[in-house]
Parts: structure tokens; C-alpha cells; sequence
């Protein structure tokens, strides 16, 4: 699939990132008490309000919470304002069979690499490991890495997955990272045209360079952790989203959006989900 720039420069990219929704079958089902399609719907609609004429949408995972094929259709009907296609894969929490149901959707996009443009790709990798917490890249998934990026060696690529590739410095958190991390490293090394990787799972606004590409994270659109805390921590930030622009040159300019302090707080006496 290529995306083309609806902007006034068309040598520009903009996206959106959406991630860790958490959603459930329930209208009205909550995570460490944070009513969660609430919340999402909180975002979207903020989202719709910012002057950011974005070309796509990113769900880098933990889409659904239940595993229900309801809490899927739940994300498909809530983004449907944003009008956007929307790229999605999944993490740990979520459940492929159900992820399926909603599709074909005009929306969705179930792909593993899309043309940006004229000027970028996007490579996107599936880190799940069934019924466990921490990522892994099969062999199959690092293959694809490798041959899109040497396929396209003039494009700037960005590379989207689940699970953090680098540790954040939360030791709860980095016992559930990519797990040979090394493996996936090694392929990015092989290149020079890794510019960024984003990642959704740690629910906190991360930025860390490692081999030239930055590697990001963004908050959620429920609850956030709190970074470097070795013990289970809730953060009190709101929810948010994170906006990127994609420069001809390799550059890119990105920046988290955030619903107005004080909103959707969750338990902070809960001591795990």
C-alpha cells in the first residue's frame, strides 16, 4: 500500500499515533479503574480538534483487552471520525482471531510494509508472543525487516512493533521488552536507512538513540506508568496520542499531545493489572 501526503508540502508525512487502548466488549469496562473506551473516545475526539492534517493513523497494540471480538469493532466504529487509514498490529494483550473479525474494513489496514510517500516506508512487525507479556521476532519477522529495507535502500524507513527494542530503565517493565533484542538490532545495523522506531506497550513518552534511529514510545490512551520506577507506578498524566512528520531529508519532527491534566486518573493503590 503506498500513502500519499494530504499536506500543503508534499515531500511531508504527517501521522498519527494511537496506542494501548485497552478496550473491551463492555461500554463500560475499566482498567485499574479508568473507563477505557471513554477515554479512547476522549482522544479521538481531541484529536480531531488539533490542526494536524495527518495522512494515517498508527495502533502499535493492545488494542483490546478481552480478547472480544466486540472490543475490536469498538476501536474500528471510534476511529471512524478521524477518517484516516489506519495501520494497526498487535501486542501482547491482543487476540489475532478477533483482531480478523473486523475485517475487511474501508479503514483498517492489516499490511507489514507501506510506501510513505515518496520518500519513507513503514515496516510493521508482529512481537507477539501468545499468552506472555514480553515480545519476541521470529525468524519470519526479522526476514522481513531485512528484505524491506534492503528492497527500498533509498527510502527513510520507519520500523513499528509492539514491544520496546531498548530498555526504558523501569525494571518491571524491561523484564516484559523484546525479548533478543540483539537479533533485531543486528538486522537494523545491517542498514543505514533506519531513521526511527516506534513502539506502543510501556505507556509512557519515550526517546532513546541507538545505532542512528531513534526509538519511541507514546502514552496510552488510559493509563500511564510511570517512568524509571523499578516497582509497579501509576503516572499521573493524562492520556495522550503522539503526532510525527516525515521530512524528505531522513528528518522527522514529532511531539505527545495530551488530554487536559487531571483527566480519566486511574486506582493509584492498584499494585499490577
Amino acid at each position: 500500500m503506498k500513502v500519499t501526503s494530504s499536506s500543503s508540502t508534499k515531500d511531508t508525512i504527517k501521522l498519527v499515533q494511537i496506542t494501548d487502548t485497552h478496550l473491551f466488549a463492555a461500554e463500560d469496562g475499566s482498567l485499574l479503574s479508568v473507563n477505557t473506551n471513554d477515554s479512547f473516545s476522549a482522544v479521538v475526539e481531541a484529536v480531531t480538534q488539533q490542526d494536524f492534517d495527518f495522512d494515517a493513523i498508527l495502533a502499535t497494540g493492545d488494542i483490546s483487552q478481552d480478547h472480544s471480538d466486540v472490543s475490536y469493532q469498538r476501536f474500528a466504529q471510534g476511529i471512524e471520525p478521524l477518517k484516516q487509514p489506519c495501520f494497526w498490529l498487535p501486542g501482547n494483550h491482543d487476540y489475532k482471531p478477533s483482531m480478523g473479525s473486523v475485517l475487511p474494513s474501508t479503514q483498517i489496514v492489516q499490511a507489514e510494509h507501506a510506501l510513505l510517500g515518496e520518500h519513507w516506508q513503514m515496516i510493521l512487525l508482529d512481537s507477539q508472543v501468545e499468552g506472555v507479556p514480553h515480545g519476541r521476532l521470529s525468524q519470519q519477522q526479522l526476514d522481513l525487516l531485512d528484505e524491506q529495507l534492503r528492497l527500498h535502500p533509498e527510502r527513510h524507513s520507519l520500523v513499528l512493533l509492539h514491544h520496546h527494542p531498548i530498555l526504558v530503565g523501569s525494571a518491571w517493565l524491561d523484564q516484559h521488552t523484546l525479548k533478543d533484542a540483539e537479533q533485531f538490532w543486528q538486522v537494523v545495523e545491517k542498514h543505514d536507512n533506519v531513521r526511527a522506531i516506534l513502539c506502543g506497550h510501556v505507556h509512557q513518552d519515550m526517546q532513546k538513540v541507538r545505532s542512528g534511529a531513534t526509538v519511541i514510545s507514546t502514552p496510552s490512551t488510559c493509563v500511564q506508568f510511570k517512568p524509571n520506577s523499578d516497582d509497579f507506578a501509576l503516572d499521573t498524566c493524562s492520556p495522550g496520542w503522539r503526532e510525527l512528520t516525515l521530512c524528505a531529508d531522513g528528518q522527522f519532527e514529532t511531539h505527545v499531545q495530551r488530554l487536559a491534566g487531571g483527566l480519566f486518573l486511574p486506582n493509584f493503590d492498584s499494585s499490577g493489572y
